[in-house]
């Protein structure tokens, strides 16, 4: 079994180690202090180091993935680790990866997606710069990779979106955003099972971030189509090109129809949870009333409380 890539050294220009620093401030990584180092941050299972000397060093499990998601289209420009897909076959797999967006967002819909790829999308793809949404800075850069995604001969998707009326009325019933995930899910998966006959080859698995604690979540909610394909969820699924490819699909539908609801109802309603959507929702409640608020939110979000000036129930110590 290949030994997981823990470490990695390289060099770095003066141009590409300024574009590093800023990559690691606008993706709020946490500044350290390192002896005889220009600068350094961590975040989640990756360290980064560049010293004086012009030399890069990366640490930690995330070490892979930041190599080829961040490192190399972002920084230095070119790919070098391509030679994964010789030391592990299995990484050109005919398979589906499955992705949502919104599931953070007060305002706005939940977007599921699903992607088909096989070994010709792969290479299609080598220089596109296909990663996870999360590491797309631009709306406008998501949409370009959006249409890339989609306009790729081969390669086949779905995207399920639940507006916020019926994601309020479906988590009246599911009381659970795990529930309501995993029917999306599942829901996506049988969608492409029904385009099999566009798939060549056939997929042999199914790859999804895994979100809740019983993988049996998903599982349990897979359709007739859909039981009959191997379902993988695992930690990070955006890592793997599939699934990378359906969380640009997903946020860039969210992103979507989060800017027409702007439109219909002209306010500017932000993304994520803040203070700034804090303000947002009292000032939509001002304008529109709160009866209209479940039309463009998600109302189980505290927010929606605070909005209305309801007091918010104690939380909830968090076990594991």
């Amino acid at each position: 079994m290949e030994k997981p890539l823990t470490s990695h050294t390289c060099k770095l220009t003066d141009e590409q180690a300024s574009a590093l620093q800023h990559h690691l401030q606008e993706y709020n990584f946490k500044p350290r202090e390192v002896p005889y180092a220009r600068f350094a941050g961590e975040k989640d299972d990756i360290n980064v180091v560049f010293y004086n000397s012009g030399k890069l060093v990366l640490q930690g499990k995330g070490t892979k993935e930041f190599i080829e998601f961040v490192l190399e289209p972002e920084i230095l420009k070119e790919a070098k680790l391509g030679y994964e897909t010789i030391l592990d076959p299995s990484l050109l797999r005919p398979r589906i990866g499955v992705d949502e967006s919104g599931k953070g967002d007060f305002f706005g819909p939940l977007c599921v997606a699903g992607v088909y790829i096989n070994k010709d999308v792969i290479e299609r793809w080598k220089d596109k710069g296909i990663r996870d949404s999360k590491n797309i800075s631009s709306d406008k850069r998501m949409a370009e990779l959006a249409d890339v995604i989609r306009d790729t001969p081969g390669c086949v998707s779905t995207v399920v979106p639940i507006g916020n009326e019926s994601y309020n009325r479906l988590y009246k019933t599911m009381r659970s955003v795990n529930s309501m995930l995993a029917w999306g899910h599942a829901r996506v998966i049988e969608n492409l099972m029904g385009q099999k006959h566009r798939m060549n080859p056939p997929p042999e698995l199914a790859i999804s971030d895994q979100f809740a604690a019983n993988k049996e979540t998903v599982a349990n909610a897979l359709m007739s189509l859909g039981r009959d394909i191997e379902l993988v969820q695992r930690h990070k699924a955006e890592s793997d090109l599939a699934v990378a490819a359906a969380s640009i699909l997903a946020r860039d539908e969210f992103v979507k129809r989060l800017a027409k609801l702007e439109k219909d109802f002209e306010m500017k309603l932000p993304k994520g949870a803040s203070a700034m959507v804090d303000a947002a929702a009292k000032a939509f409640i001002e304008k529109f009333g709160a009866e209209n608020l479940p039309k463009v939110a998600k109302m189980h979000f505290r927010t929606s409380l605070r909005a209305q000036g309801l007091p918010e129930p104690p939380k909830k110590e968090w076990k594991r």
